[in-house]
């Protein structure tokens, strides 16, 4: 069954992130992701996650549909003018990519090119626009396209922001359902009470929430995490228990299964499993729900 049948049905769907290679060399990416095929509804390809340079997410999606997998493909806002983005969007249909999610991209200070100098031509609401446009047949300059693409779209949101940001979120989030979105993946959730607030505010029957379950490497990134990364609430139980662990990292393995059982009893949409480069911990995770 697809992605947007199985959200538009309202079953959970467990997204995995698949990062594409800093290299030409995709086997190890098609390799981790035929080994969870079965248990995964699509691949969250990201555009160059923390603006560090690898392929981009229309390269590894293309990789992954020739091998028969389902794909997300990131498209972002940091990288690409309105040309190339609705040129890539064109070219991602025709290599049957029908997921996206709009995404405004990291700043390239904080990357691996720190001389890069951002695109940002328009802003992630004019890109959920544009899409929009390209649907109804027609680019942003309103000249009439020969076919036009199909997509289930997504975005982000800051599900765990408090006070006047959640305010703003919830604004945002509005918006970008009326620009099309229909789908909103969320930073990582460790915590089920911080969604507390967006939940009363928010109606996840008509908007489908897929919040990020991220796999911890370890005691000292999960309080780093906690103290500098922010919308992203990390309890001390979850730090002690990974502390304490005789083996670190299957206890890592646990915390995160358990956080998608978690989500899916509270009746969220779905997950979107991030490993950031542990990808072969996939089979582990996911074998555990």
């Amino acid at each position: 069954m697809h992605l947007k049948t199985k959200i538009e049905a309202g079953e959970f769907v467990v997204l995995a992130e698949m990062e594409p290679p800093k290299g030409a060399d995709i086997s190890s990416m098609i390799k981790n992701a035929r080994r969870v095929k079965e248990k995964v509804d699509a691949f969250l390809i990201p555009e160059m996650s923390n603006a560090v340079m690898r392929m981009s997410s229309l390269g590894g999606a293309i990789a992954l549909q020739q091998a028969g997998m389902e794909t997300v493909m990131q498209i972002c806002c940091r990288d690409r003018n309105r040309l190339a983005l609705q040129a890539d969007l064109l070219a991602a249909s025709a290599c049957g990519i029908s997921n996206v999610m709009a995404v405004s991209g990291q700043d390239p200070r904080f990357g691996d090119h720190h001389q890069a100098m951002a695109v940002y031509d328009i802003t992630l609401m004019e890109l959920l626009d544009s899409l929009k446009k390209l649907q109804d047949g027609k680019d942003m300059a309103g000249i009439d396209l020969r076919g036009s693409p199909r997509f289930l779209v997504g975005s982000t949101v800051q599900a765990q922001a408090k006070g006047e940001s959640l305010e703003t979120e919830i604004e945002l989030l509005n918006q970008k359902s009326n620009s099309g979105a229909r789908f909103f993946i969320t930073p990582p959730v460790f915590d089920l009470g911080t969604l507390g607030p967006f939940n009363n505010r928010v109606d996840r029957s008509r908007i489908a929430v897929i919040p990020t379950v991220l796999l911890l490497k370890s005691a000292g990134m999960a309080r780093y995490m906690s103290r500098n990364v922010e919308h992203v609430v990390i309890p001390d139980t979850v730090i002690t228990r990974i502390q304490n662990a005789p083996d670190k990292v299957r206890e890592c393995i646990q915390i995160a299964a358990e956080m998608i059982a978690a989500l899916r009893s509270e009746g969220f949409s779905g997950v979107s499993v991030s490993t950031i480069g542990w990808e072969d911990k996939l089979p582990d995770i996911l074998e555990r729900i």
